[in-house]
């Protein structure tokens, strides 16, 4: 359900912005948590830096671990503010230290990507790596940024540099990132499967765990995707990614009111677009109004700070305008994103809302632009494939929408019923 999509979208919620995990000069940097840590305990942690930075002022180092730690914090918070006072601490540190600031450098890329701001973010990443060319972490916030910006091939020799300095599972997580963009599931399941035995700390297990359950509902199983987030929350049991990948598993085996659960879970832990979304949607397709409506207030309200903030919209951000807004809006917001990122899950948002918008022609260009690559999605075989039917190519249209549901039958709540029922009006029609 929506798995792709999200899966897909973890440049933003994983990777860019959870990619940067602890000190670049950490002996096991681990920079792909899957989630934050409990709200109590990243306070305590914030709270003993603060403290730090009181004793040492003049200590650039503390204040970047600060301005990281606000970063980690905001990303699992959708805290606008909180990225302000990140920016505070890190500015700080580069005005005691302006030129080879290793530790600001790469939480300025981080906080950057975490604003989606990949231009800067590939900026920040490009002076961490001058700075400290033989440390791996740099290249994997350089590796997204150029993921999130289309450029696929500079993304793939980030991540090679990074695997060749230090194959450990960050590294391997890319690799499996940038092997499931171009469609090749097998291997990227290979290595996210090599990440996980690789994985030095709970975060990275959990990341790699989330990961694979994703994997797995792409190809259909729904039965070891399933497996594979209960593993991971057996261990991790507050972890909204896991939490999510399990509601996306209990739903596809049918069991909506576990996926329920665990969808309101998630959202406890981690009140992310993604997870509102997904909740909201799976409430509506109940026919649980009321509750669905309350999910898509909070992500109206965070829409509403975020443009107060003046950072760009998200997928998630474009998708729900789309299909619960004014598509016209969405169109507005979807635009503006792509001509800042050409990341394959941002033009598949532009489709869909140039084509909720009555767009097609633009929304087909746009939709071919999201699967160039191959990228194994479900959702946006469905978005093409109602593109198809609404511009007459019902041939086209039956293929892909087949397809979408060949890939994953239990896609998304909504457009997993509307995909069938697509296909049986094509063949009614004589």
């Amino acid at each position: 359900m929506r798995s792709a999509a999200i899966t897909i979208a973890l440049g933003v919620v994983m990777f860019t912005v959870g990619a940067v995990g602890l000190s670049p000069s950490s002996s096991s940097t681990p920079d792909i948590p899957s989630s934050a840590p409990s709200s109590t305990g990243q306070g305590r942690g914030i709270e003993a830096l603060r403290e730090r930075v009181k004793r040492l002022p003049r200590d650039p180092v503390s204040w970047a671990d600060l301005g990281m730690a606000m970063v980690r914090q905001a990303r699992t918070t959708a805290d606008q503010a909180a990225y302000a006072q990140a920016e505070t601490a890190l500015r700080r540190s580069l005005a005691l230290r302006p030129t080879e600031n290793l530790h600001a450098e790469f939480a300025m890329g981080a906080l950057c990507a975490a604003r989606h701001q990949f231009r800067d973010a590939l900026t920040w990443a490009r002076k961490a790596v001058a700075t400290s060319p033989l440390t791996p972490a740099p290249y994997g916030v350089l590796a997204d940024a150029h993921t999130q910006l289309g450029q696929y091939e500079e993304a793939e020799e980030a991540i090679q540099k990074m695997a060749d300095l230090r194959p450990d599972s960050s590294s391997l997580a890319r690799a499996s990132y940038a092997a499931e963009l171009r469609g090749d599931t097998r291997r990227a399941t290979t290595l996210m499967e090599r990440a996980l035995r690789a994985a030095g700390t709970p975060d990275e297990r959990a990341f790699a765990r989330t990961h694979l359950s994703s994997l797995a509902l792409e190809s259909g199983d729904a039965a070891t995707a399933l497996r594979q987030a209960q593993a991971g929350l057996a261990v991790a049991p507050r972890d909204a990614g896991l939490l999510e990948a399990r509601a996306r598993a209990h739903a596809a085996t049918g069991n909506r009111e576990q996926a329920v659960a665990d969808y309101t879970a998630a959202v406890s832990a981690a009140p992310l677009p993604q997870y509102l979304l997904g909740l909201g949607d799976l409430q509506q397709s109940l026919g649980h109004q009321d509750l669905a409506q309350a999910q898509y207030a909070v992500l109206r309200a965070q829409e509403t700070l975020r443009q107060a903030a003046g950072t760009p919209a998200d997928v998630d951000a474009i998708l729900f305008e789309a299909d619960h807004g004014n598509p016209r809006q969405a169109v507005t917001m979807a635009e503006s994103a792509v001509r800042e990122r050409q990341f394959v899950a941002v033009h598949d948002a532009c489709a869909w809302a140039m084509h909720r918008a009555g767009r097609d022609q633009e929304a087909l260009a746009e939709s071919d632009k999201a699967l160039a690559l191959g990228t194994p999605s479900a959702l946006f075989l469905y978005h093409r494939g109602a593109i198809h039917r609404a511009l007459g190519d019902t041939t086209a249209a039956r293929r892909d929408l087949e397809r979408a549901l060949a890939l994953e039958p239990t896609f998304h709540p909504l457009h997993a019923p509307a995909a069938r029922e697509a296909i049986r009006r094509i063949d009614e029609t004589p």
